[in-house]
């Protein structure tokens, strides 16, 4: 299956930091850290000050930071990657494709979560 990105709501938020395309945000509008709760998925990179879309509800394509299985609960890495979710973290996406690797883009259901 082709990957695709059907997101039903994209706000358009002011970057308060570097933000890379394709990884988790936080409500301030940076990069989530290890285990981090998210607002959404940046589509585009972006320097703080800039206006950048969030995907907060949807599909997204989003940036794994490790091999990723097809159906995986995926939570953020230290630089707001998506890799699999085990015990801890906040829950923040399915994976509806697999990743071989780092680096690979895959795409996933955003899930609700909340600090």
């Amino acid at each position: 299956m082709a990957q695709q990105c059907i997101a039903l709501l994209t706000l358009a938020l002011p970057a308060t930091g570097t933000l890379v395309a394709a990884r988790f945000v936080t409500p301030l509008v940076v990069q989530t850290g290890t285990d981090g709760y998210a607002i959404g998925v940046c589509r585009t990179a972006a320097v703080s000050g800039e206006v950048v879309g969030v995907d907060v509800s949807g599909t997204v394509l989003v940036e794994a930071g490790a091999a990723v299985a097809k159906g995986a609960t995926l939570k953020a890495d230290s630089v707001g990657r998506a890799i699999t979710w085990v015990t801890s973290g906040a829950r923040l996406a399915i994976a509806l494709s697999a990743a071989a690797a780092a680096g690979d883009l895959i795409e996933c259901l955003l899930l609700d979560n909340a600090a």
